[in-house]
């Protein structure tokens, strides 16, 4: 039973990884890896690694995207980007992300209900991941932060200019 989890998640995550390559639209492409995301907390949560998966659903799925939601926000480029997000509420745009986030929901529904935990693989307490965070792997971690640091600040300085004009036609 675990093993046709893992391998239709598994599945799901592939296809939306895919997915969130090909398109063209940024924030289609964001639904996308959410939904990968999302795919690779139950992957981690059926391999026994719950802290993991909670980590993975919290941090990457939850507030990194926010992070990215608020980049794509801060590019707005003005009222012609209005009408292009109005075409982004029709209802066959939403189709893709919905079927494979029902089918996550579903996996996720059956493993709780059936009170199916891993078969395979060990458990890895919070414990655990602090301890590798902040002994052999630190130099990493604070290397990764830095580097989002660094993105952070390259949006702002590249929207910049844009809310520079934005300022100016409002006087004018």
């Amino acid at each position: 039973m675990v093993l046709i989890l893992f391998y239709l998640t598994s599945a799901v995550a592939i296809f939306a990884t895919v997915m969130m390559i090909t398109r063209l639209n940024a924030v289609h492409g964001l639904l996308y890896l959410i939904l990968s995301l999302l795919a690779a907390g139950v992957i981690f949560f059926l391999l026994g690694a719950y802290f993991a998966a909670v980590l993975e659903v919290i941090i990457y799925a939850g507030a990194i995207m926010v992070v990215f939601v608020f980049v794509i926000m801060m590019l707005n480029q003005g009222q012609k980007t209005i009408a292009q997000e109005r075409l982004w509420l029709q209802p066959g745009i939403w189709i893709g992300p919905s079927l494979l986030a029902i089918i996550l929901l579903a996996e996720m529904l059956l493993i709780i209900v059936s009170g199916n935990n891993a078969e395979s693989g060990h458990v890895v307490t919070a414990q655990q991941v602090g301890i590798a965070l902040y002994g052999p792997y630190l130099l990493a971690v604070e290397l990764a932060s830095m580097l989002l640091l660094a993105g952070l600040v390259g949006a702002y300085h590249l929207t910049k200019p844009l809310f520079k004009t934005a300022e100016e036609e409002g006087k004018s």
